[in-house]
């Protein structure tokens, strides 16, 4: 039989391991979970894998036609979107586009880049909280005609960017003459999304183009299938019968919910001006969180929370340089739903040849979609080598990948962008500039390092006082 010691040790032995595994996960909240989501999943796909040698700025690889408005879908066997875990769509919606209702199996982000239209979101649980005066007249006496409710609408304007989390149904509308532009990012290997690495849109209504779905690891390398196949919304799987038994509604209809000979894609025209329900501009900004006033539950902490936030207001710029630009953020600090979906995003506005000071990634991938201008990237690896050196454009998208060296440098039109972000507080550490990692760094440090002079070492740490922008061919100068 075994001493009581012996026993005493084992299982401090096995507490020991199952304290240091917990600890892992509690400490390591925001990378562990990320490399975990990808050991899960499981399907060939491993970090080992991911090969950022040969980075690339990519425009989307297929275009889908609809009848309101086209969507541009950008490769996600590409390597800086399988490693990042990200998939991203464009939509341009026309005119009374309506942008069918679906949800996604992974965390987004939307960033509307033009335009501006209504945003709807359902919320599992929560209640149709929009309805005119007329109706809760009308509840006294039901035998007067019925009023449509609903869960709130928002309105969305350029800059906003809209976090949604995994498996919320959510539409656009387009109520304005001019295109609304939406380009979304799905963070795929979010622990949110139980299932593999694909991209999955779940369509509550029309007939899809099978193409709009993650197709990770199955084109790779053939290109895609010409021609538009037809992918089906959700109730098209179910028996007719089921449908008409769970709406309490007759066949006819419940057939006519799987919209099986619809051609009109994923964004759909209405005939006349979309009715529904929604306060002004002014007062829907106004919401119970906004206000500070004390929660009372679920209502008030979820069903209410804020989902948007626009970062394209110069006044709300986090940093600003007169003769560089701007950078605005939105993390789990001011739009509290991104902690749920570890999610952030920055807009970026650098003025003609100004640079963004060098530069890493400390706990997320940077996904940069570029808005307006031109300029050039440069991305440095673990190795000391380049790998992208090159020109960026209006509508190309780029990937940071976490921790490799980054600089930015304005053209002659300036550069704008927004970075989306696999951490809900992303952080950056500067290599050049007033908080620089060189700032905090001695000189002595300095010149032993580089092999330089003391002089040349001071120059090195103090010549640009700038922070996080700097001014094309400025050079502060060093007082002693």
């Amino acid at each position: 039989m075994a001493s009581v010691p012996s026993l005493v040790s084992l299982c401090l032995l096995v507490l020991s391991h199952a304290c240091s595994a917990q600890l892992e996960q509690v400490t390591s909240q925001h990378g562990w979970t990320r490399v975990r989501g990808e050991q899960r999943r499981g399907e060939g796909y491993s970090l080992d894998e991911c090969q950022f040698s040969r980075l690339s700025a990519r425009e989307p690889d297929r275009r889908l036609t609809s009848e309101a408005g086209v969507t541009d879908v950008w490769d996600e066997n590409d390597d800086q979107f399988r490693c990042a875990g990200a998939a991203a769509l464009r939509h341009t919606i026309e005119e009374r586009g309506l942008l069918l209702p679906a949800y996604t199996n992974a965390p987004k982000l939307v960033y509307v880049d033009q335009g501006q239209g209504y945003h709807g979101a359902a919320i599992p649980g929560c209640a149709e909280t929009f309805q005119s005066q007329e109706e809760s007249q009308q509840q006294q006496d039901p035998r007067q005609g019925f009023r449509d409710q609903h869960q709130k609408i928002r309105k969305v304007r350029e800059g906003d960017v809209i976090a949604l989390p995994a498996g919320v149904a959510d539409w656009f509308y387009n109520d304005a003459q001019t295109p609304l532009v939406l380009v979304q990012i799905m963070d795929t290997s979010n622990p949110a999304n139980q299932l593999d690495n694909n991209f999955r849109k779940f369509f509550l209504a029309g007939n899809p183009q099978q193409q709009i779905q993650g197709q990770r690891g199955q084109f790779s390398g053939q290109g895609f299938q010409r021609g538009e196949q037809r992918s089906g919304n959700i109730f098209q799987g179910f028996d007719e019968q089921f449908l008409a038994e769970a709406f309490n509604v007759d066949t006819d209809l419940a057939r006519r919910m799987k919209n099986e000979n619809d051609n009109r894609g994923v964004i759909v025209r209405v005939e006349d001006r979309l009715q529904f329900l929604t306060p002004e501009f002014s007062e829907e900004e106004r919401s119970e969180y906004q206000r500070g006033r004390p929660a009372n539950g679920v209502e008030e902490t979820f069903c209410s929370a804020r989902l948007k936030q626009n970062i394209n207001d110069p006044s709300r710029a986090d940093v600003y340089n007169p003769r560089a630009g701007r950078i605005t953020s939105v993390n789990s600090h001011n739009l509290p739903i991104l902690r749920s979906l570890r999610l952030s995003a920055q807009k970026g506005h650098l003025y003609q040849n100004a640079i963004m000071a060098p530069h890493w990634n400390m706990n997320a991938h940077s996904i940069c979609y570029f808005t307006r201008g031109t300029g050039r990237v440069q991305i440095v690896d673990e190795n000391g080598r380049s790998v992208f050196d090159g020109e960026v454009r209006e509508g190309q998208i780029l990937t940071a990948p976490h921790n490799f060296a980054v600089v930015k440098r304005a053209g002659g039109e300036g550069l704008e962008w927004v970075a989306f972000k696999t951490n809900d507080q992303a952080k950056i550490s500067q290599l050049a500039g007033r908080v620089s990692s060189m700032r905090a760094f001695p000189e002595e440090v300095i010149a032993n390092s580089f092999q330089v002079s003391r002089e040349e070492a001071r120059r090195l740490k103090f010549n640009r006082d700038e922070v996080t922008l700097f001014s094309p061919g400025s050079r502060s100068q060093y007082r002693a």
